[in-house]
């Protein structure tokens, strides 16, 4: 019977530990399954349009920072 008892311990502390370790990968990146896939959050998708006008928009303001700094130099 110790043996069982001294079994069903160590049942308890490795429950314990993977408990957390599946609470860390949660906190970390999302639910993942034994096979690495994940479970929960979709990854967003943005059109070529979009990621076009945010590129476009992004350069327009670090030609205007740029075209300032020039401007500051003279």
């Amino acid at each position: 019977m110790d043996i069982l008892a001294a079994l069903k311990r160590e049942e308890a502390k490795l429950q314990k530990q993977a408990d957390t370790v599946r609470a860390a990968i949660k906190i970390l990146g999302g639910r993942v399954t034994s096979s690495g896939k994940r479970i929960g959050r979709k990854k967003r998708k943005m059109s070529a349009a979009t990621r076009a006008k945010i590129s476009k928009a992004t350069k327009a303001r670090w030609a205007k920072f740029r075209a300032e700094k020039a401007k500051g130099k003279h």
